[in-house]
């Protein structure tokens, strides 16, 4: 018999595929609404949400003009959040009636399931002290710094995507609990401002 803990350990590593089914089933008719995304994965879902719109913002769906800037924004504010402590999650009216393509979406879940699906059977909970505070507030901080970077980075071509794959890896290291991954995130995060500026705007 299959032990509740056991049980919930399952829960989390298939969190990261539970998330793409999601957006996935909230997709219809020729675009989606970001309010509709929020509905499908819960508004207690800060993690899932921070994970699927950087997911958005790294995969083909990218290639719609101010997506880049659109996941900055929206991480940004889940992010104050978090570090406020807010249990539900709000975001201005102006971005939940943004319409993303459905065609552009869906062509974002499938080419993302390939490498979710390999992620996933290396994740596992360990190193759990560091989702709580103070611990927690490191990495929350580095994201919400790396947001206000983010739509300057459509100058540099693909290190958008490369800086929302990095929130990617944290919030999937939120859902599953595991600290290793957290820890990879954060050295990361430290970096790609500075190499950003390094290769995009230095002299």
């Amino acid at each position: 018999m299959i032990s509740e803990e056991e049980n919930n350990n399952h829960e989390r590593l298939r969190a990261l595929s539970d998330v793409l089914d999601g957006l996935e089933k909230a997709t219809h008719d020729e675009s989606i609404a970001v309010q509709e995304v929020i509905e499908e994965l819960g508004h207690k879902s800060f993690a899932s949400l921070m994970l699927i719109f950087s997911l958005i913002s790294t995969s083909p769906a990218s290639a719609i003009p101010g997506v880049t800037a659109m996941v900055a924004a929206i991480v940004f504010i889940l992010v104050m959040q978090m570090i406020l402590g807010r249990r539900c999650v709000w975001l201005p009216a102006f971005i939940t009636r943004r319409q993303l393509s459905t065609a552009k979406l869906c062509k974002g879940i499938s080419w993302l399931r390939k490498p979710i699906h390999f992620i996933e059977s290396f994740l596992k909970p360990r190193l759990t002290f560091l989702f709580h505070r103070p611990w927690i507030y490191l990495p929350l901080v580095l994201v919400l710094g790396l947001t206000l970077f983010m739509p300057f980075m459509e100058i540099v071509p693909t290190s958008g995507s490369i800086a929302s794959a990095v929130i990617a890896f944290f919030a999937a290291g939120l859902l599953t609990r595991d600290g290793a991954l957290v820890l990879a995130s954060l050295i990361l995060l430290t970096g790609i401002p500075i190499a950003a500026w390094q290769f995009g705007f230095a002299p």
